[in-house]
């Protein structure tokens, strides 16, 4: 099975705004995802990075404004057709217990089949593709949850994957991952951008890994749009002081050539 290639799908928000229990939390954000990149939404603690996430792929409507795919209000879509061309992996999802990996897998094809539709050689294909992308093959007849943190989150790419949608929504995909497995998944999902044209749009809290994986950055501050570019146009010492509260030097990774956030803080004399 050849890896499919984007097609340019639109995703915009357009004065989205949104709330919980009548306390707003995303106030009149435009937003505009650049098809077959990958964006990374950064932001303080309970700025309102996952709610914004949520509502582009309809699990949240909001309260004024609209979400848009390919010029539709997102609410308006049938939900197999938004399936197919959406997926959005949540932070920590939990699978049935004692599932195996490849029916997990197996699952992100459900968009793909009708009421009296069969298991097809496509689906064998898209999820036997999807496993050996994400390096998961090897792990098909293991039970999901005897699998370590970093093997679990590939195996949700894997069953993002096999849904073979042209947008992927993450939200803060390398969360409780130590750095050696943060790193894995990103270049995964990186990679898979580069080979398959994927737009990937994920929330991140590590700002270092956002300048070096990501193409643009939409920084979020209280409910608004700070700032939205390349990592060397957004991230600047005076706006991570304002939206972190942190002081810090910006330099230029001399292996990535992406701005590199060190943090200035007070140091023990001993």
């Amino acid at each position: 099975m050849t890896p499919r290639t984007g097609t340019g799908h639109s995703l915009t928000a357009e004065n989205l705004s949104l709330g919980y229990g009548g306390r707003p939390v995303i106030r009149g954000i435009d937003l505009s995802v650049t098809p077959g990149r990958v964006t990374g939404i950064i932001g303080a603690n309970a700025c309102g990075k996952s709610t914004l996430l949520r509502s582009m792929s309809r699990l949240l409507r909001p309260t004024t404004g609209r979400v848009l795919l390919d010029g539709r209000d997102v609410h308006s879509v049938p939900p197999k057709e938004l399936a197919r061309t959406l997926g959005l992996l949540p932070q920590s999802p939990v699978a049935p217990e004692g599932i195996t990996v490849a029916d997990l897998v197996g699952r992100g094809r459900h968009p793909h089949q009708g009421i009296m539709s069969r298991w097809s050689r496509e689906d064998d294909e898209a999820v036997a593709f999807a496993l050996d992308r994400t390096r998961t093959s090897e792990l098909a007849d293991r039970a999901v949850d005897e699998l370590s943190g970093g093997q679990r989150q590939r195996v949700w790419i894997a069953m993002a994957l096999a849904q073979q949608t042209d947008i992927l929504l993450l939200d803060e995909p390398t969360t409780y991952l130590d750095v050696s497995h943060q790193v894995e998944v990103l270049d995964l999902l990186t990679d898979l951008n580069e080979t398959s044209g994927i737009t990937i749009v994920m929330v991140l809290h590590d700002l270092n890994l956002a300048a070096r994986y990501c193409d643009e950055i939409v920084m979020i501050a209280d409910g608004l749009v700070e700032a939205v570019g390349t990592p060397a146009e957004v991230f600047t010492e005076e706006r991570v002081e304002k939206v972190f509260g942190l002081r810090s030097r910006i330099i230029t990774d001399p292996v990535s050539g992406a701005p590199l956030v060190l943090p200035i803080g007070r140091h023990r004399v001993l």
